[in-house]
């Protein structure tokens, strides 16, 4: 009787001991399939958002070459129309490419964590502009790869996984912010350029460098145009 209570109190141990070892670390509530399932949408999400983000950031920095070159072009109706050239190439990023990825406001109560996922549920939702059907090549290479991912996250215990996703929380937060920062700056810019098409040229041609001058000069653009690319 005494060894049969004996071997049972140990198999609750183990059974303790075990379910600790699951649950290590587990601080969300989520099981590790789930842990797993926001380590891939995260990563998916900062593929796309490196994209969007990659894209703002260059057709701003190319519009700050391009108006620091116009500066030697001295006719006023020649830099006119490299001014008006210019500010249309930044802004059909806004009415060809951004229509389709509309990341949100953070609430004043939401969580970092809270703002990334629904900013997720959104980017999810739409396709990415200009993407079309995949080659079973493709497709075949992207499930080889999603494979190597999953069997290096199940080698990881949940509190790693969660460890990474808590990073890749952080950083896609940040990566949010700026993207957001330069999406907000070319679509003021849209609006600028087509209020004031109402203005005589003269007028427009002051109007016009006022508005690239108000860009490379914001701090949204600032903290980003330095950026080296790896």
């Amino acid at each position: 009787m005494a060894s049969s209570n004996l071997v049972g109190k140990f198999t609750q141990s183990v059974r303790r001991i075990v379910q600790d070892v699951k649950d290590e670390g587990t601080a969300s509530g989520l099981t590790k399939e789930e842990v797993i399932e926001t380590n891939e949408r995260l990563r998916a999400v900062r593929i796309r958002m490196d994209e969007s983000y990659d894209m703002a950031k260059k057709a701003l920095v190319a519009l700050m070459g391009k108006y620091n070159d116009s500066k030697s072009v001295h006719n006023v109706f020649q830099r006119y129309g490299l001014l008006k050239a210019m500010i249309k190439e930044v802004i059909r990023l806004e009415t060809q490419y951004w229509t389709l990825v509309d990341i949100p406001k953070q609430e004043k109560q939401e969580t970092v964590p809270a703002f990334v996922l629904r900013a997720c549920a959104i980017m999810e939702k739409t396709q990415k502009s200009g993407e079309g059907v995949k080659t079973s090549a493709k497709l075949a290479e992207e499930a080889q790869e999603k494979r190597e991912r999953i069997d290096r996250l199940e080698d990881m215990t949940t509190a790693q996984i969660e460890a990474e996703n808590t990073q890749m929380t952080n950083d896609l937060y940040r990566l949010l912010k700026k993207y957001s920062g330069l999406r907000n700056l070319i679509r003021q810019l849209k609006t600028e350029y087509t209020n004031a098409k109402i203005y005589p040229m003269v007028l427009r041609y002051t109007m016009l460098k006022d508005m690239i001058k108000d860009i490379l000069l914001h701090p949204d653009y600032m903290e980003v145009c330095h950026e080296v690319d790896a």
